[in-house]
C-alpha cells in the first residue's frame, strides 16, 4: 500500500514538473537532424528554437528571393558595320581631327564606290596651320593657334585646296619616326607672337611661316603619280567626286534655339565653323539612322570621363563609377537628359577633347546598344584600335557629329512618310 501511494506521488510530482515547462520546449536538440528533399540541413540551435512563428516565416522568405543576376562579361555583337580603312596612329600630336575626318572620308568613298584609299592626314594639317597661322596674325594674336582643329576643317581644306595620298605625302622626313610636332608648335607660336606686335607687316612673315611648316613637315607635292596617274592635289580630289559642301555639321545644346545653326562656342573652332542645332533625341536619331543606312559619321566629343578606357576599348556612364567591374560587366548607366548635357558643356564638364570615326553599332551580353568608333591612337587594347561607346556616354559626351547630307534627308524622307501612313490610318473610316 505505501509502495503504492509512493508511486502515485511520484505520478503527480512528474505531472506538476511537466505543467510548467514551456510548450515551445524540446528535448535533445544536439540529436534533431531536420531533412528536406534536398539532403540535410545544419542543426538547429536552441535560439532558433524558441523563434516566434513570425521571424521563422519571413526568414523562409527571405530565403526564397532569387539570388542577384551574376551579370556577364563584356562580349559585343556587331549589329551593323560600314567598311573602314586601317587603323593608324596620330602619335604625339594633336590631330586626331584630321586622322577621324580623313578616316570618315575614306569611307566615304568606299560607300560611293570611288575605291578604298589612305589619305594624307599630314597635307590637310599642313594647309590648316598655314590658315590658323594668317588667322592669328590678322587677329594681332587674339585668336587660338595650336594643333587641334574641327573635321569641318578638314573638309573646308579638302575641298579648296584638295587630297593627296598617304603615300605621296606622309608629312615626315624619315616615314619610320613617329608624327611629333611640339616643338614645331612651339617655334610656330613663338614666331608668330612676334609678328603680331609689330605694327606693319611686310609680305615676307608669311613666307617665313611657311618656311618652318616645310622645315618641320617636309614640301607639300604640287603634283604627284598616283595609280600610274598624274595629279595636282585639286585634281584628284575632283577625280574622286569630292564635294566638301556635300557635308552636314550637327549638334545639340540648348542656349541657342533649335532647328538653327549657330557657331559652336568651343576653342579649336578658330575658323568658326555654324552647326546645325537639334534636340539630342534627333542627334541620336541621326546618328542611328546613318549607319543603319550605310553611312559613317565623323563624332566630336569628350572622353575625359572616368567611363572612357581606350585599351580595355570600352566607354560608359556608370551610375556608380567606382565600381570595381567597371570595365569587366555590364551595369547601370545614368539616363541623359537634355539639361543634363547643357549643364555639362557650360560648366566645362563636356569639352572637345577628342575626334574620332563611328563606323557600326553594337549589343553587349545584356542587350545594350553602343557605338563602335574607330580611333587615331594605334592598335591598342582588346579591340585593336575600336571602342565600344554606350548610348548614355554618346547622349552626354557628344560635342558635334559631321554626316553626309544625303543621311540627313533621307531620315528627314522616312520620317515624313510614316507620319503620312499614320495620318492615313487614323483618318481611314471603317470598312474602306
Amino acid at each position: 500500500m505505501q509502495n503504492a501511494h509512493k508511486y502515485i506521488v511520484i505520478q503527480l510530482s512528474l505531472l506538476l514538473v511537466l505543467a510548467f515547462i514551456p510548450v515551445g520546449t524540446t528535448f535533445g536538440q544536439e540529436d534533431v537532424v531536420a531533412k528536406t528533399a534536398d539532403g540535410v540541413l545544419p542543426k538547429a540551435s536552441e535560439a532558433d528554437a524558441t523563434k516566434s512563428d513570425k521571424e521563422t516565416k519571413a526568414e523562409v522568405k527571405k530565403d526564397e528571393e532569387p539570388v542577384e543576376k551574376i551579370v556577364p562579361k563584356y562580349e559585343f555583337s556587331i549589329e551593323h558595320s560600314i567598311p573602314y580603312t586601317n587603323v593608324k596612329s596620330q602619335d604625339s600630336t594633336g590631330t586626331c581631327w584630321s586622322f577621324a575626318t580623313a578616316s570618315f572620308i575614306e569611307s566615304e568613298l568606299i560607300r560611293q564606290e570611288k575605291g578604298q584609299h589612305d589619305l594624307s592626314e599630314m597635307f590637310i594639317v599642313k594647309n590648316i596651320y598655314k590658315d590658323k597661322a594668317q588667322n592669328y596674325v590678322l587677329r594681332q594674336g587674339k585668336a587660338n593657334f595650336s594643333q587641334g582643329a574641327l573635321a569641318h576643317d578638314f573638309i573646308n581644306s579638302a575641298h579648296r585646296f584638295g587630297l593627296v595620298p598617304e603615300e605621296n605625302y606622309s608629312g615626315r622626313e624619315d616615314n619610320s619616326k613617329r608624327h611629333d610636332h611640339a616643338e614645331m608648335e612651339v617655334v610656330m607660336k613663338g614666331f608668330l607672337e612676334a609678328v603680331a606686335k609689330q605694327k606693319k607687316l611686310s609680305p615676307k612673315w608669311k613666307i617665313a611661316s611657311d618656311k618652318i611648316l616645310d622645315t618641320y613637315l617636309g614640301d607639300s607635292p604640287a603634283r604627284f603619280t598616283y595609280r600610274d596617274r598624274s595629279y595636282s592635289p585639286k585634281e584628284f580630289s575632283e577625280s574622286l567626286g569630292f564635294n566638301g559642301k556635300d557635308y552636314q555639321s550637327i549638334t545639340s545644346f540648348t542656349h541657342h534655339p533649335f532647328g538653327e545653326s549657330f557657331v559652336l562656342e568651343i576653342p579649336d573652332n578658330y575658323s568658326n565653323g555654324s552647326f546645325q542645332n537639334v534636340s539630342i533625341d534627333e542627334l541620336i536619331e541621326t546618328i542611328d539612322f546613318a549607319i543603319e543606312n550605310g553611312f559613317s559619321v565623323a563624332w566630336d566629343g569628350d572622353v575625359s570621363e572616368k567611363g572612357f578606357s581606350a585599351t580595355r576599348g570600352i566607354a560608359v556612364l556608370p551610375t556608380n563609377g567606382s565600381r570595381r567591374d567597371l570595365f569587366t560587366r555590364p551595369g547601370e548607366e545614368q539616363v541623359v537628359t537634355q539639361e543634363m548635357r547643357q549643364d555639362a558643356f557650360t560648366s566645362l564638364a563636356t569639352t572637345d577633347d577628342h575626334l574620332m570615326h563611328l563606323v557600326g553599332i553594337s549589343r553587349d551580353t545584356e542587350g545594350n546598344k553602343y557605338y563602335v568608333v574607330k580611333n587615331s591612337w594605334g592598335e591598342i587594347g582588346k579591340h585593336k584600335g575600336f571602342i565600344h561607346l554606350s548610348e548614355a556616354f554618346v547622349r552626354l559626351k557628344t560635342v558635334a557629329i559631321i554626316v553626309h547630307k544625303d543621311a540627313v534627308a533621307a531620315m528627314k524622307e522616312a520620317k515624313e512618310a510614316s507620319e503620312d501612313e499614320k495620318s492615313e490610318v487614323s483618318t481611314a473610316t471603317p470598312g474602306s
